[in-house]
C-alpha cells in the first residue's frame, strides 16, 4: 500500500474519532440532558427494557454492514428508516446516528475495496469535494425543519430511491468509445483483475461534468436525511460516467468516507448523536462491512439487489405513515 493511500485510509478514520471525543468532552450537560429524556420518553412506549435496544441493534447493524457493502449503499440508506420506524428513538438521533454508521461502515470497507483496486481514488476525489461541501447545506436544513415534514419527505426519497434502484439496469463493464476533456485531465482511469475470468479490465469515464454536478444534488439529500449517499452514488458513477459496476460499488462504498464525514460533523455540534444509540450500531456496521467485502468478489449482486429494494419499499412506507401520524 502506497504512502499516499494509507493517508488517504488514516485520515477520515483521525476525522471520526477527534469529532467523538470533542463531542463527549465539549456537548452542553442541558442539550445532553435533553436529549436523554426524549429518548426516555419514546422507550417508555415498549415493554423492553432499555438495555435490550443496543443489544438489538448491535445484531441488525451486523447484517446490515454485509448487505450494505454487497449492494453499494451506505448503511444509512437502510438504518435510518428501518430504525426511526420500528425502534424507539427520535427521527433526529436516528439521523445523526445514521451518518456515523455509513462512515464508520466505509472506513471498516476502504481498506480491502483499495487494496483489490475496486476503489479509484482519482473518481472518488472530485465527487468527494463537490458532494461534502453540499452534505453541509443539507445537515442544517434537516435540522432546521419539524420531524414530521422530514418523516414525510424521508419517506418519499426511500421509495424513490427503491424505484430508482429497480429501474437502473447497471452494466457490469459499460463500453466507453473516448473519454471527455475533464475525466482526461482529472485522469480518471483505472484497471483491475476480474475474478471470474482473471482478465486485467481497463477502464474509463465520460460524461464526467454532468455526473459531477448530480452530486450537488445527492450531497445535499445525504445530509438532510443522514443516508449517505451509496444509493446514489452507483447509479452515477456506472450508468451516467461510465464506470464498471464492481469499480462504481467500490467506490460508493469508500466515498462515504468523506462525504459523510462533513454532514456529521452538523450533527454532532447539535446533540443528535446518542451513544446508546451510535456505539452499537458502528461496531456491528464495521464488523458486518469486514464480512461484506470478503463476499462482494464472489456474491451474486442480483440478488442483494431485488432484497434491499423490497426492503427500502418497505421502510419508505413505514416512515411516510409515521410522518402522517398513523
Amino acid at each position: 500500500m502506497t504512502q499516499r493511500t494509507s493517508l488517504v485510509l488514516i485520515l477520515p478514520g483521525t476525522l471520526l474519532a477527534m469529532m467523538l471525543v470533542m463531542f463527549i468532552a465539549h456537548a452542553p450537560d442541558s442539550l445532553a440532558g435533553a436529549a436523554a429524556v426524549n429518548v426516555a420518553v419514546a422507550a417508555g412506549q415498549s415493554s423492553l427494557p432499555w438495555w435490550a435496544w443496543p443489544i438489538i441493534l448491535l445484531f441488525f447493524c451486523f447484517i446490515l454492514g454485509i448487505i450494505a457493502v454487497m449492494a453499494g449503499v451506505g448503511g444509512g440508506v437502510l438504518f435510518v428508516p428501518l430504525v426511526s420506524g420500528f425502534f424507539p428513538f427520535h427521527l433526529d438521533f436516528v439521523r445523526g446516528a445514521g451518518l456515523l454508521v455509513a462512515l464508520a461502515g466505509a472506513l471498516a470497507a476502504g481498506p480491502g475495496l483499495l487494496k483489490r483496486n475496486l476503489a479509484s481514488l482519482r473518481l472518488a476525489m472530485p465527487v468527494a469535494l463537490i458532494a461534502s461541501s453540499c452534505a453541509i447545506v443539507g445537515a442544517f436544513l434537516g435540522l432546521a425543519l419539524p420531524a414530521n415534514t422530514v418523516q414525510l419527505c424521508l419517506g418519499g426519497a426511500i421509495i424513490f430511491i427503491a424505484i430508482l434502484l429497480l429501474c437502473s439496469k447497471n452494466v457490469a463493464i459499460p463500453h466507453v468509445e473516448k473519454q471527455d476533456a475533464l475525466g482526461m485531465a482529472l485522469g480518471i482511469r483505472g484497471c483491475y483483475l476480474e475474478p471470474s475470468t482473471q482478465e486485467l479490465v481497463e477502464w474509463k469515464t465520460h460524461r464526467t461534468l454532468p455526473g459531477l454536478l448530480l452530486f450537488i444534488i445527492i450531497g445535499v439529500m445525504a445530509g438532510m436525511f443522514g443516508l449517505g449517499a451509496g444509493w446514489a452514488n452507483v447509479p452515477v458513477l456506472n450508468l451516467l460516467m461510465g464506470a464498471p459496476l464492481k469499480v462504481s460499488v467500490g467506490t460508493s462504498k469508500f466515498l462515504l468516507s468523506i462525504t459523510d464525514t462533513s454532514a456529521a460533523w452538523v450533527y454532532l455540534n447539535q446533540g443528535c448523536v446518542l451513544p446508546i444509540i451510535a456505539i452499537p450500531s458502528i461496531v456491528g456496521l464495521m464488523a458486518g462491512s469486514f464480512v461484506g467485502v470478503r463476499l462482494l468478489a464472489k456474491a451474486k449482486p442480483k440478488f442483494i439487489r431485488y432484497m434491499v429494494i423490497g426492503v427500502l419499499i418497505f421502510a419508505g412506507g413505514k416512515a411516510l405513515l409515521k410522518g402522517l401520524g398513523i
